[in-house]
């Protein structure tokens, strides 16, 4: 366990755009900062960071929160791993106990396999340094490609002893299990009639220098692992298999040490190969990340995206290289980022060039031949077609095709007139073909869309869930009164009330009173004079810890009661608090729409509410007792009189509201 000393200082510490900003991409909006989603895909911020609410809040998943429930949501650590990520962010001292091996027993499955990532992380780096066959064979290797102790040690190296099962065996005497040893690729389980157990167990890694693959907050998700002996049966480089915590596909190697760099420079090298991602980085250029030898994914573009809109690919001089390199821009491309592309000279790729030049002598390379992606592309392709007008034609049709997917419609325009120069064909030419593709893309799209309302036509059975959805009046008047609390609690307002009085003739009338209370009092004593208590489960939670903390603490800052919510109404809450920021989203103030501030009218507003829900509340127990009449044929004498009551009641309340009705 954590001590409540040491969680009270990581929230007085952290900063939720500083560690948010590590993962995201920020740019300031007035008071707020604003970025892409970190949790669905999209072209247009709807990502809200609040430095002044310490809250951040995701409009297109509905997520929210402060900066531990973050982490927790895009890293899926646990409460205490949230707490000491940024306890070590702001180099804070971790009270707590020592986990012990129930503890980690009872730890869930990703939990565990992140358990035994970390762990055999910690055990290659110790065969490495400290180990005879380590140092002779796996240390050997890193030194001769030119890493010096330091860079091996920051991307934590090592080394898996070539033996069937030795990090097995120890892995399974330090308490962790095999389950996990075996879900994270780390051992292989095979079945084996002459073993005692049934089954045959040893180490995937046997015998390589290991590289581990992190995730942007470091956690260890898999490992890479090359062989050193000429076994022409094994494959030179070895991955962790497909598991709970590691995708291939959404990974990119090196992200973490590249990450606050990428954002820095807002430009990401892209590579291949993770010797490429270490010279570069030890050289000092450190904004490099590579996609492990697999094709380049939606996925991976869209993690870079989130910290830069920038992509420089680079790569060696090798045709496969270049086809590779050529598919993966048009896939940047579709996410609306820009692209160069730099290739080395023959018989070089990143890892060589940086180890063979200094640090200014790459940076004036990657400069003069980093070439904008159309410049690439057709120089490239028009090498392959010469003098062949047909090749030419499908080389130009290629080049469109790939600006057709630049979702920016002025950036499409300024590649074509740039592709009409390069290529030697008028304007209206390329133009007219991007048409085509754009007719064509529709047409597709149009008969999918068909094809599917076809095949919705054949379902005879109706799907119970779609019914049309009712406003509900009183979750959104309750959901208004927790906000503000949240807003203006602690404010001191002037509230204009009625009171009723009779006038000479016994009729009921309403005396203009006027007083000064605090808001919170203010709502707290009129939702209990009228015995109200709240409807909605989250509000019902809230409400009472919002009144209490706001007449206990003179001090109530929003940043403090939001590092108390639990996870059941983080994103309610976030909601509440964030509304404002969703409408600077939508950019009123450019179109000439001026929003009304809230500010102004605290008194007018709580009143407003207040009268508002009772008189929904008088409306409910209206209907309720003219259903009461419907069962009951006798005796509904005092049943009307009280609904008679209530509609009097309404009427005064409408009065104080200006309301007709």
């Amino acid at each position: 366990m954590i001590s409540k000393e040491t969680i009270d200082k990581v929230f007085d510490a952290a900063r939720v755009e500083e560690v948010i900003g590590d993962f995201v991409q920020l740019k300031k909006s007035g008071s707020n900062f604003k970025g892409l989603s970190p949790f669905t895909e999209e072209r247009t911020p709807s990502f809200m960071v609040s430095p002044v609410k310490q809250i951040w809040k995701d409009f297109s998943s509905g997520k929210g929160g402060n900066v531990v429930a973050f982490l927790m949501e895009h890293e899926h650590f646990t409460y205490p791993e949230a707490v000491k990520y940024l306890a070590k962010k702001y180099n804070i001292e971790v009270e707590e106990t020592e986990q012990s091996d129930e503890q980690k027993q009872q730890a869930d499955e990703r939990e565990s396999m992140y358990l035994v990532s970390e762990y055999a992380k910690g055990y290659f780096e110790d065969v490495l340094w400290n180990t005879e066959p380590g140092k002779a064979v796996g240390l050997t290797y890193f030194k001769e490609r030119g890493f010096t102790d330091e860079t091996i040690k920051s991307f934590g190296l090592g080394y898996s002893p070539d033996e069937w099962e030795t990090f097995t065996k120890e892995a399974l005497a330090q308490g962790y299990q095999l389950e996990f040893l075996e879900k994270t690729g780390l051992t292989i389980v095979k079945e084996n009639a002459a073993s005692p157990t049934g089954r045959k167990q040893f180490d995937r890694f046997k015998g390589r220098v290991m590289f581990p693959i992190q995730s942007m907050s470091g956690r260890v998700l898999g490992f890479g692992g090359r062989i050193l002996t000429n076994d022409k049966k094994a494959a030179k480089y070895l991955n962790s298999p497909e598991s709970a915590i590691y995708h291939k596909s959404k990974v990119l190697y090196g992200i973490y040490h590249a990450k606050q760099t990428i954002a820095k420079e807002d430009n990401c090298y892209l590579v291949e190969g993770y010797t490429d991602v270490i010279q570069f980085h030890q050289r000092g250029i450190e904004n490099v990340v590579a996609s492990s030898g697999t094709a380049l994914t939606p996925e991976q573009i869209r993690l870079i995206h989130r910290l830069t809109n920038n992509i420089t690919v680079l790569f060696d001089g090798d045709a496969a290289g270049l086809r590779a390199s050529v598919r993966g821009i048009d896939l940047i491309l579709e996410q609306g980022m820009n692209v160069k592309v730099c290739a080395f000279p023959e018989g070089e790729d990143p890892d060589s060039f940086a180890k063979a030049n200094s640090l200014d002598a790459i940076k004036q390379y990657l400069e003069e031949h980093a070439k904008d992606f159309i410049r690439f592309k057709a120089s490239m392709l028009m090498e392959e077609a010469k003098d062949d007008p047909i090749r030419k034609a499908d080389t130009i049709r290629d080049i469109v095709n790939s600006i057709s997917k630049i979702p920016d419609r002025i950036q499409r325009e300024v590649y074509v007139q740039e592709c009409s120069r390069i290529m030697d064909i008028s304007e209206e030419v390329l133009f007219n073909t991007l048409a085509q593709i754009g007719r064509k893309e529709i047409t597709d799209a149009d008969k999918k869309f068909r094809k599917e309302r076809r095949d919705q036509g054949m379902q005879v059975v109706k799907d119970p869930e779609r019914t049309l959805q009712k406003i509900d009046q009183q979750y959104l008047l309750e959901r208004k009164i927790i906000e503000v609390l949240l807003l203006y609690g602690k404010k001191t307002e002037e509230f204009e009330d009625f009171v009723l009085k009779q006038d000479d003739e016994g009729e009921l009338q309403l005396e203009r009173v006027v007083h000064r209370s605090c808001v919170f009092e203010k709502i707290f004593l009129d939702l209990q004079d009228d015995e109200i208590e709240l409807s909605n489960p989250i509000f019902r939670k809230v409400y009472p810890q919002l009144i209490q903390q706001l007449n206990e603490k003179e001090d109530f800052t929003v940043k403090t009661f939001v590092q108390t919510m639990e996870d059941d109404v983080a994103d309610e809450v976030t909601s509440i608090l964030m509304e404002e920021e969703k409408y600077i989203l939508h950019r009123w103030e450019e179109q000439d729409i001026l929003v009304k501030d809230k500010n102004d009218t605290v008194g007018q507003l709580v009143s407003e509410i207040v009268l508002s829900l009772r008189c929904f509340l008088i409306d409910k127990r209206v209907i309720e007792l003219q259903e009461k009449t419907l069962e009951n044929k006798d005796g509904n004498s005092e049943i009307l009189e009280e609904i008679m009551n209530y509609h009097q009641l309404k009427r005064l309340l409408a009065k104080k509201l200006n309301r007709v009705l």
